[in-house]
């Protein structure tokens, strides 16, 4: 009896052929597979048919689509530097994932330069193509959600923002010197699902921009969107940096729930000293958690917010994370502040909450 080897065709092109064998085999077959999710998505298409293009018809030898394609299946198959693409210059696989051809033309083709996928991220970065970029990466998020609900959006979701510093090793345009990180660097913001850990959008900033700087226009922008994208009730997720008053009235005017860590200090610690106690009875072997609901108004504060004590045991230790929400939230049933609990609850342990 033979063995019978199972085959794939991509639908990029019928005449390639992907079989699982010992024998002339590839590392980066994976790309193929990206294509096909890509093509899927219809995200490729999306950003060639938005994005303002100032070279000339008549000398365009690489099109859009398949320098955008180049630029992402490299980086997400481990290829990070533009320097490899001259690497993967003759690597058929690569000439077939990439290009718009069909058959075996792809073959006989030339593969976009260093140079090319240069003076494309100097594209994607004017002024011009940012909200096309950000647009085909939220249509991107938008798919995977329906992919994985079997075509059913979700109803809820979560939207998690922080920031992330980006060392740089020079004295690019922006950048500047953090003494927290030691370093010159970039310091965007980012925003991500909780549901699913996609990245939904980013705001670049400059290197010595404070926590929340300009996060009072940019969550609320990024919220309507992915509302009307979706059609998701969003409520928003974030750290002790980001619930100044700016930002918390910002979103409070545009009745968007909120859960936000509050920085310790006396007031709040006084508040929560009489909870800080392990409940009665026999230590448990394994850790709990509980809260406690409270009010608590700054002295320079516009609102009232309701906020909740969250506490979690363990050996000789306790653990204690204030978190505030809206008081549209906290006022509302008790299903939903159920709710609320279990995603305050969910993100209590990850450490990008304790900066």
């Amino acid at each position: 009896m033979g063995e019978s080897l199972s085959t794939w065709t991509p639908s990029c092109n019928g005449a390639v052929r992907v079989e699982l064998s010992g024998q002339r085999t590839t590392s980066d077959s994976g790309a193929l597979l990206l294509r096909e999710a890509l093509d899927n998505s219809g995200v490729i298409e999306a950003l060639e048919d938005n994005l303002v293009d100032r070279r000339h018809p008549l000398r365009i030898l690489h099109s859009l689509a398949s320098q955008l394609r180049t630029l992402v299946l490299q980086r997400a198959m481990g290829w990070i530097d533009l320097s490899d693409t001259d690497t993967l210059r003759r690597d058929p696989l690569w000439q077939l994932a990439c290009s718009d051809a069909r058959g075996t033309t792809p073959l006989a083709q030339d593969r976009p330069s260093q140079a090319t996928l240069s003076r494309l991220l100097s594209c994607l970065g004017r002024n011009d193509n940012i909200d096309a970029v950000h647009e085909g990466l939220l249509r991107l998020v938008v798919w995977r959600l329906t992919s994985l609900q079997n075509g059913e959006r979700p109803k809820q979701l979560t939207l998690d923002i922080d920031g992330l510093p980006i060392e740089v090793h020079g004295h690019q345009g922006g950048s500047a010197f953090h003494g927290l990180y030691g370093a010159r660097i970039y310091s965007p913001l980012v925003a991500s699902l909780a549901e699913t850990g996609d990245m939904v959008g980013g705001l670049l900033r400059e290197g010595n921009a404070g926590p929340a700087e300009n996060a009072d226009t940019w969550i609320p922008h990024l919220v309507r969107r992915l509302n009307e994208s979706t059609g998701a009730q969003v409520r928003v997720r974030i750290d002790a940096g980001f619930t100044d008053n700016a930002t918390l009235e910002a979103l409070e005017e545009r009745d968007i729930e909120y859960l936000g860590r509050l920085r310790s200090h006396s007031g709040l610690q006084k508040l929560a000293a009489p909870h800080l106690k392990r409940p009665p009875g026999r230590p448990p072997e394994q850790p709990r958690e509980w809260c406690h609901d409270l009010e608590y108004q700054a002295e320079l504060g516009r609102h009232r917010v309701a906020w909740c004590w969250w506490c979690r045991n363990a050996p000789m230790t306790c653990c204690c994370m204030p978190s505030s929400w809206s008081p549209t939230s906290a006022s509302s049933t008790g299903r939903r502040r159920r709710s609320w609990r279990s995603t305050a609850s969910a993100a209590a342990p990850r450490r990008t909450w304790a900066r």
